[in-house]
């Protein structure tokens, strides 16, 4: 289930989801022109790193704001960036673009936290934006439930382009999200996919997203 585009137009356009998304782009072109040993290197040093955030490490908690804009390969940007430029300008226009920039943030922060709560020894560095933009999805299925969006659905030889509602999608998602992440847990942690941080992002998002409409937070 790949989604490809919301049937939600917005009115204005959306300078922080694009300028977050040029801000990857730019950075992954960095990535893509260091040779192996740099880049391995560039991920450990900015990478959120879970036991040195627990070991309260100074530079961790720069960390878990850098590692949101590192990628580990062209799909992780692509996937991610897809999902950004989806749901994020109705995200972006309900909050604001500044409002939106710092929910964006909270919500890798969450991301980032989730990850560490389920592997607190893990020294494998956790990069991406998708914990971030997990944020984004929770925020977007807590406004907009019932907006269709344009997906292609995909069951082995069976492959079309459905509208469904962004409950259906966001919901399949975040489900996808936690049976994976149950069936990771006890894993020896190599690297790959952080389900827990996508858990996170989500939850965060669903919590703060109410706080972020109101004109004024202290209402």
């Amino acid at each position: 289930m790949i989604p490809l585009r919301d049937i939600n137009p917005t009115r204005r356009v959306p300078v922080m989801t694009v300028g977050i998304i040029v801000v990857n782009v730019l950075v992954f072109a960095y990535e893509f022109l260091l040779p192996t040993t740099a880049l391995e290197s560039l991920i450990r040093a900015w990478g959120l790193i879970p036991y040195q955030l627990v070991a309260l490490e100074p530079a961790a908690f720069v960390r878990v704001l850098t590692s949101m804009f590192l990628h580990g390969g062209v799909m992780h940007l692509l996937g991610n960036m897809l999902y950004l430029w989806i749901f994020g300008d109705n995200i972006e226009s309900a909050l604001g673009s500044l409002r939106f920039a710092l929910f964006y943030l909270l919500c890798g922060i969450g991301a980032g936290l989730g990850q560490v709560l389920v592997s607190p020894s893990s020294r494998v560095p956790m990069v991406g934006a998708s914990g971030a933009i997990s944020g984004v999805l929770g925020a977007y299925l807590l406004l907009y439930p019932r907006v269709q969006v344009e997906t292609l659905l995909i069951l082995g030889y069976f492959v079309r382009l459905v509208r469904l509602p962004a409950l259906v999608v966001l919901g399949f998602w975040i489900v996808l999200q936690l049976f994976s992440g149950v069936l990771s847990l006890g894993a020896t942690a190599t690297g790959g996919v952080a389900f827990f941080a996508h858990v996170g992002g989500f939850a965060t998002g669903i919590v703060l997203v109410g706080v972020f409409k109101r004109r004024r937070w202290w209402e």
